[in-house]
Order: C-alpha cells, then sequence, then structure tokens
C-alpha cells in the first residue's frame, strides 16, 4: 500500500522507491503488447454500439445492436474453454484478426437504413466482431498465464481505455471531423492489424515457448479435485503452497481422464464459490450500466438544443468518460 505524499508516515523520495519497487520486474514490453491486446479486442464492441443509432436507424430499438453484440460473446465464452487450448497463439491471433476485419467490413459496407437497405448485413458484421471479442479475450487472459501479473494489469487497464478512445474516435470521426458513418466504420476495420503487430512484433515470444517446451497435462482425480475445492472455497486468495504435497502426488496418478459429464460437474461445483461475491455483483453493474446505455437514456431523449452536442452519438464518449476503468 503506497502512502499517499505528504502524510506523516511518508515523503517524496519515500514514494518514489515504494512506486519503483510496486513496478520493479515490470516488462514494458509486455505491458504495452497486453495494453494493446486489451485496447483493440474491445474498441471495436465500443465503437459498434457508439454507431448503434447510426446502423438502425430511429425506428428500430437500439437493443438489437447490444444483443447482437454480446449473446454472441457469451456464447463462445461458455464453449471455447473445452476446445480452443488446441489451437496455438499465434494462429488465434491471427483468426481474431481476421474475423474482427471481415465483421467490421460487413457492418460499414451494408446499405445504410437510409437507403432503403437491411440490417441483417450489418447484424452479421456485429456478430463476427462479438464472436472475435469473446475469443479474443479468453485467449489473452489466458496468456497472461505466462507473463505474470504486468500483464493482467496492462490488459485490464487497455479494455478501460477501448470504452473512451473508441467512443471519443468514433464521436470525433464523425461528428467533429465530418466523417460518415461508412468511413468512420471502414477505417476501425483496420485496426485489428495492431493486434497482430502486438502479438508478432511487440510481445517477447521467450516466455510462451519456455512454457511450451516444459508444459504437460496432467489428469487430475477425485482426490486432487476435493483438495482444490477446499481451496477454493477459503477464496482466491488462499495460499498457494497449501496441499501442494498431496497436489504433487495425487496429480502423477495414472487414472484415465474423466469424462465430459463429470468434468462439467467438477467447474459447475468450482463456481459456485463465485457467484455471491463475484460472478452476482458484475452482473447487477453491467446490467445498471446497459440498461443506462441502451434503454433509459435512448428512452428519453433529452433535447439536444438543451445539451452541448449537435448529435445523440456523442452522449456516449462523455458516457465513456465515467466508465473508462471499466472493461466493455
Amino acid at each position: 500500500m503506497l502512502s499517499l505524499p505528504g502524510s506523516p508516515s511518508s515523503s517524496w523520495p519515500m514514494f518514489r522507491s515504494r512506486l519503483s519497487a510496486t513496478f520493479a520486474g515490470a516488462d514494458i514490453r509486455v505491458c504495452t503488447a497486453f495494453w494493446l491486446f486489451g485496447l483493440i479486442n474491445n474498441v471495436l464492441y465500443v465503437i459498434i454500439l457508439s454507431a448503434a443509432l447510426d446502423l438502425v436507424g430511429p425506428n428500430v430499438p437500439k437493443a438489437v445492436v447490444l444483443l447482437a453484440d454480446i449473446i454472441p460473446s457469451f456464447v463462445i465464452k461458455l464453449c471455447a474453454p473445452y476446445f480452443i487450448h488446441v489451437i496455438p497463439y499465434s494462429l488465434r491471433t491471427i483468426l481474431f484478426a481476421v474475423i474482427s476485419t471481415w465483421g467490421m467490413l460487413l457492418t460499414a459496407l451494408a446499405p445504410p437504413y437510409t437507403d432503403g437497405g437491411s440490417i441483417t448485413m450489418k447484424m452479421a458484421g456485429v456478430v463476427l466482431a462479438s464472436l472475435s471479442s469473446g475469443a479474443g479475450e479468453l485467449s489473452f487472459l489466458g496468456l497472461t498465464h505466462y507473463y505474470g501479473p504486468f500483464s493482467q494489469a496492462a490488459w485490464g487497464s487497455g479494455t478501460g481505455a477501448a470504452g473512451l478512445i473508441g467512443a471519443g474516435a468514433y464521436s470525433i470521426a464523425t461528428t467533429s471531423i465530418g466523417l460518415s458513418v461508412k468511413t468512420s466504420l471502414l477505417a476501425s476495420s483496420f485496426l485489428p492489424i495492431i493486434m497482430l503487430l502486438s502479438f508478432f512484433l511487440i510481445l517477447p515470444r521467450g516466455p510462451l515457448r519456455r512454457n511450451h517446451q516444459v508444459e504437460s497435462h496432467e489428469t487430475i482425480t477425485p482426490s486432487e479435485d476435493e483438495t482444490m475445492s477446499d481451496r477454493e472455497d477459503q477464496g482466491l486468495l488462499a495460499d498457494p503452497l497449501a496441499g501442494s504435497t498431496t497436489s504433487r502426488k495425487s496429480s502423477r496418478s495414472t487414472t484415465s481422464p474423466p469424462s465430459w459429464k463429470r468434468s462439467f460437474t467438477q467447474n459447475l461445483r468450482r463456481a459456485q464459490g463465485l457467484i455471491i461475491p463475484y460472478i452476482l455483483p458484475l452482473m447487477l453493474v453491467y446490467f445498471a450500466e446497459y440498461l443506462i446505455n441502451q434503454s433509459i437514456t435512448p428512452t428519453l431523449l433529452f433535447p439536444l438544443n438543451e445539451t452541448p452536442f449537435t448529435e445523440y452519438r456523442s452522449f456516449y464518449s462523455t458516457y465513456a468518460v465515467r466508465f473508462a476503468p471499466m472493461p466493455p
């Protein structure tokens, strides 16, 4: 815990030394790469929500865009953990970039509603971008396992910045600069290239290669699963060394791999202890956020002549400033 400068227990030199100690061991390349992963993986999501009114028009509920942007990502997060590990990270990153770009191109090139165009093609593009974002979140969070806690912090910072940067960039492009919605979305379709550059040029690949060389997947026996469940009941911050001896002995067992049904049951049992302290509060926060963003604000329709804005889309960037620290 860092004491504030000027407090009785601290001074500027002490504060600087403690701050340096806090970030000791941080690799600037790792932090930069994961910050960009978090930013690019979530910024298209924000741009799509910011463009909701422009995509579907005033006669279609904006929640349609939200559902097309949320449900595919939710489904892939439920299913992908059971098979995505067989795909190398390098190939995953390429697939995410291609699918995201394809989705944004479909959304941008579809005929606008003002010309009588259907929203089906646009929503298909939104679905593709959502699938890529959901799978990307799983993969990049899993990738932090090889790069330590600073990679997780950088990822979280990038996802938070995506809200402000995405909404702000779309508002500036369409309102301040005067670009068309089509041009703005086409320009955003090239953003996934940054994800490729981050993975193949910025991110050090050494930790990933070394862990893949020594990594082996071992069967978790029922006795070990009970030990893990006991530790998880104590909280996510329980002593990681507790029960390590038992884990090492049981992990070497030659028991046959568990069936998918038993594995699914074990995962559900582990998740039970996370519902009240973590899942439920986060669910309520995001429920309130989307209710404000997609229902209450568009329904109230504040008169534009009484606001500093000229377009309703400008409300989103202002809204994002309040929630910039929160990943979308």
